[in-house]
């Protein structure tokens, strides 16, 4: 396993100052997490990149790829109904380029409170925080790229499209290559789901999963590890849904693909989005009023004209649900983000939280990547 270089202890200390300085609890994560929770979050792709582990007969587990997840569990299971809490330690991904570390150091806060009221303040107090964490490495080319997941939803729900429509597309939103697949469809149907698949279709999630154990029973299938009959049963499901669904008409697909390029400081890129929208747009209106109390407490922490906002932003794991920020350097490159957060309220249910387990919203930072003799110093 390639492992990355050490950064000098008083660097790393400057670069921890800010989130351990903000409060909150220092916290730490078991080293293997559920191999099966990661790729229902993160999809299937993502299963080349973790370092899986398997005791005979029993669950995969895999090397912690990153600690939200290992966190926000730690956090529903304590009950509580607010917490922030920091962390330090080693990360681990398996990485084609033989330049890429595999295991790796990260730094990061992730901040929890109750459901209800405005979520602007905390957006961007974790995004002041990543960005002041970064900047404490030494670098003078960092730039900070704004996103926001829910920005997209209330776009596509502005072109009044059929509901099957806007749900995929908003389902698609954090994968490019399954996106741009749908807005090229052209008026066609994706490919049929398959028979079994419309079989499932329009049951329920439980429903789903014990038909197809049953035809696991009477086909003698007997799985070992891997994914749950549920699981299989949704994508199934889902699959079923996307032969069904309507495709997008030429214009608007080529809306949603205007809106996805926009790439500006943000006032240019809200009013590009505005003159965009569909006759539905309310709520998109509301979202991007949200976004003047963010830039305006963002602009305390990071410098106006060192932000960026593009909807097309997003991340390995597609649990973030609104927004979403990278900071970038030009040295190391936009594929290799030096801080990366966002907000991901939903992913405190679907962890196993009451269905108003509340807001979530953190950052990670590369400690490494931040330095400035780090990743992509000049030799």
């Amino acid at each position: 396993m390639r492992l990355e270089p050490p950064v000098p202890v008083e660097v790393l200390a400057a670069i921890r100052a800010p989130l351990e300085g903000s409060g909150a609890a220092r916290a730490d994560a078991p080293l293997l997490q559920p191999l099966n929770l990661l790729l229902d979050l993160a999809g299937e792709a993502m299963r080349a990149r973790l370092f899986v582990v398997q005791a005979e007969g029993g669950a995969e587990s895999c090397l912690r790829p990153d600690f939200t997840v290992a966190i926000a569990r730690r956090h529903i299971e304590g009950g509580h109904a607010a917490g922030a809490y920091w962390y330090e330690g080693a990360a681990f991904r398996a990485a084609s380029g033989a330049d890429r570390p595999e295991e790796f150091v990260q730094v990061g806060l992730e901040m929890f409170s109750p459901g209800g009221g405005a979520v602007e303040t905390a957006d961007a107090e974790i995004a002041g925080l990543a960005w002041q964490a970064a900047s404490a490495g030494g670098r003078d080319d960092l730039s900070l790229w704004l996103g926001d997941v829910a920005l997209f939803g209330a776009f596509v729900d502005s072109l009044d499209l059929p509901a099957a429509l806007a749900a995929r597309l908003k389902r698609v939103a954090g994968r490019p290559r399954l996106l741009w697949s749908e807005l090229s469809r052209n008026g066609e149907r994706p490919a049929e789901g398959g028979a079994l698949a419309g079989l499932l279709a329009g049951l329920s999630e439980a429903q789903a999963g014990a038909l197809l154990e049953e035809v696991w029973s009477l086909a003698g299938v007997e799985p070992v590890g891997g994914r749950g009959p549920a699981e299989i049963a949704a994508r199934l499901v889902r699959k079923a849904e996307a032969a069904q669904a309507p495709a997008l008409s030429d214009v608007q697909a080529e809306a949603v693909r205007a809106f996805m390029a926009i790439d500006d400081a943000p006032p240019y890129a809200f009013a590009r989005m505005r003159a965009l929208a569909g006759p539905r747009d309310a709520a998109l209106k509301a979202a991007l009023a949200g976004w003047e109390q963010r830039l305006n407490d963002l602009t305390r922490a990071a410098p106006a004209d060192r932000i960026r906002f593009t909807p097309a932003l997003g991340h390995a794991f597609e649990y973030y649900d609104g927004l979403t920020f990278e900071v970038r350097s030009d040295a190391v490159g936009p594929e290799r983000p030096v801080a990366v957060g966002g907000r991901y309220d939903g992913l405190l249910a679907r962890l196993g939280g009451p269905d108003d387990a509340g807001r979530a919203v953190g950052c990670m930072v590369r400690p490494w990547r931040a330095w400035r003799g780090g990743e992509g110093a000049a030799a």
